[in-house]
Order: C-alpha cells, then sequence, then structure tokens
C-alpha cells in the first residue's frame, strides 16, 4: 500500500504546473504540497508526502550559509518511522523533523518525498516552514474522512487515480510557520454532497459552513502535459483565455482578409471581363471599318474582283469568330 501511494504521489507531483511565489527565502517556492493519509494495521496513521521546492534564482540554492541545511522540514510532535524516500538527496533528522543537505540547482524544482506515521488517536498538528501554494490532502475511499481546523480547506470531492478512488481537500496560500490542526477518522467517511470547509479567524480554529461547491479536479493526463511544456510557469486558466482571445482573434481576421482577397479577385475579374469585352468591341469595329474600306477601294477599281472576294471572305470568318466571343458574355 504504501509503495503504491507513494508512486501516486510521485505521479501527481509530476502533472502540477510551476507558479511564482514568495517564499521565507525569496529564492525558494513550495509549489505543491501533496499528502496522503490512510490508516495502518496497528492503528496508526500513515502520512505520505510529496513536496515540490522550486529554486526561483538562476544560482544554485545552498541554504542560508549559517548551518548545513538546504531545507528545513518540521513533523508533527509524536511523529516517528520517518522514511525518506529518495536516496539522491541527502538529509539528516533533527529534533523536530528532517534537514536537507542537498543543494538546487538554479530554476530547477526538487521534490521531496517522505513518510511518517502518527500513533492512534494522537492530534496531528502540521506546521509548514515555507509558504504554500497549494497544500492537496488525500484520503482513499472507504479509508475515512479529514477534518481540518485552524485553516480553511476546500473539499474537492471524490475523483479517480490509477484505479483508485480519492477523496480530496485542498488548502491554499499557507503562510511560513503557520499552524493547523488535522483530524482524522477512519471510522467516518464523508458524505458524498459534502462541501464542509474550515477556516481560520483570528489565529484561532473555528468550524464554518460555507455554501459553495469545489471546483472539480483537473484531469491528471491534462495537468501532466502542462506541468511538461514550455510555459508551465504560467496560470494555465489565464493562459487558456489569452490562447482562446487570440485564436478568436486569428479567425477573424483570416475570415476578415479571406473575404476582402475574394472580393479583391472578384473584382479584379470583373475588370478583366471588361477589358476582353471591350477589346472584343474594337476589334469587331476595327473589322466593319476594314469591310468598308474593303468595299470603297475595290468599288475604285483598285482591287481585281477576285482579290476583293478573298479579303472579304477572311474579314467576314475573323467577324464571326469575334462575334462568337462576344456572346459569351451577352448570354
Amino acid at each position: 500500500m504504501i509503495r503504491k501511494i507513494t508512486v501516486i504521489l510521485l505521479g501527481l507531483m509530476l502533472f502540477i504546473p510551476v507558479k511564482g511565489l514568495a517564499a521565507s527565502d525569496a529564492n525558494i517556492l513550495i509549489d505543491m504540497h501533496y499528502l496522503v493519509v490512510s490508516p495502518a494495521e496497528d492503528g496508526s496513521t500513515n502520512l505520505m508526502n510529496m513536496v515540490d521546492y522550486t529554486n526561483k534564482s538562476a544560482e544554485e540554492y545552498k541554504g542560508d550559509d549559517q548551518n548545513e541545511a538546504v531545507l528545513t522540514v518540521t513533523l508533527p510532535e509524536g511523529a516517528k518511522d520517518l522514511n525518506f524516500l529518495d536516496n539522491k538527496i541527502a538529509f539528516k533528522q533533527v529534533d523536530k523533523g528532517f534537514i536537507t543537505t542537498t543543494s538546487i540547482p538554479g530554476n530547477q524544482t526538487m521534490v521531496l518525498p517522505y513518510s511518517y506515521r502518527m500513533p492512534k488517536d494522537k492530534e496531528i498538528n502540521l506546521t509548514v516552514d515555507y509558504p504554500v501554494q497549494m497544500l492537496q490532502i488525500l484520503v482513499p475511499e472507504g479509508r475515512g474522512s479529514i477534518e481540518i481546523k485552524g485553516a480553511q480547506s476546500t473539499n474537492q470531492g471524490l475523483f479517480k487515480f490509477d484505479d483508485q478512488n480519492y477523496w480530496g481537500y485542498s488548502i491554499e496560500n499557507l503562510k511560513a510557520g503557520q499552524s493547523f490542526k488535522l483530524e482524522y477518522n477512519k471510522d467516518i467517511q464523508p458524505k458524498a454532497d459534502s462541501t464542509s470547509q474550515t477556516q481560520e479567524t483570528g489565529g484561532t480554529a473555528k468550524n464554518t459552513s460555507v455554501t459553495h461547491t469545489a471546483p472539480a479536479f483537473h484531469n491528471p493526463g491534462h495537468l501532466r502535459m502542462w506541468a511538461q511544456s514550455p510555459l508551465h510557469r504560467f496560470n494555465p486558466h489565464i493562459f487558456l483565455i489569452i490562447l482562446g482571445a487570440i485564436v478568436i482573434a486569428g479567425l477573424s481576421y483570416y475570415a476578415y482578409f479571406r473575404r476582402k482577397a475574394r472580393f479583391e479577385s472578384e473584382r479584379l475579374g470583373a475588370d478583366k471581363e471588361e477589358k476582353a469585352f471591350k477589346l472584343l468591341m474594337s476589334k469587331q469595329k476595327a473589322i466593319m471599318d476594314k469591310i468598308i474600306e474593303l468595299e470603297e477601294t475595290f468599288g475604285d477599281g483598285k482591287l481585281t474582283e477576285e482579290e476583293y472576294h478573298a479579303k472579304l471572305e477572311a474579314y467576314k470568318q475573323h467577324l464571326v469568330q469575334v462575334k462568337l466571343n462576344l456572346r459569351n458574355f451577352v448570354e
């Protein structure tokens, strides 16, 4: 079960676009934190984490230079059996959690996968060490439900991933050092139409009921394609709006210029036809003039009868051809 959840978390982390957000260190961003909560056989609670840290700077990030820690992770009081799931990242356990000692290359993301267990009936008090843009809490269907106190949350409903259904809960824009309480009950299942949220008021946790429905969970395949694209730092919804506007404008301009070109072509075609018609009329007039001139020349005795009839026949054939071409314009 733990291995399957780890694979799911690794997959989900590939789907999330990177967005800018101030962190306690201006160079470090936490774009997304996935947390899968499920019961263990001994009654304790498994918490699988996948946290996305991004170095916004072009320079390698090595921490604050005051100690060896690059990143600091605080675990809830009572957490045990810490399991760090990436052997390529060096880490050390400390009193309240662990630290990493592997630097983060410039403009790159480091994903920290780790898990731990909380004893049965032990309160889960979570504290974030950096501002978090989005914390996504997942509970496998039929494995219980959670209640969040001390931070505003949204029940995203049920969605399917890797042949497993999950209930999704999201918390946005957590501040560095902010704490909230996570109450997990494996025996109580969420309602299908549940949209309850909790929010923090004046630093005191308070249950509040809201009426708006949480947004649907995005298709993981779409999220993965977006995360792997060069545009992943942009807000995808705003980007789609802009892209839609560009496409509509492009289609409008294309239709306009195509229509204009068609009109221009029709106009040019009409001009060509008009020129051709005028040319045929000019030829017809010229032939008629030649026939009249020929008759005058023959009447003056300057041509023999044989020459007269030969030229007249040639003029008549030319005139017939011109008249046939003119008929194409009037019929």
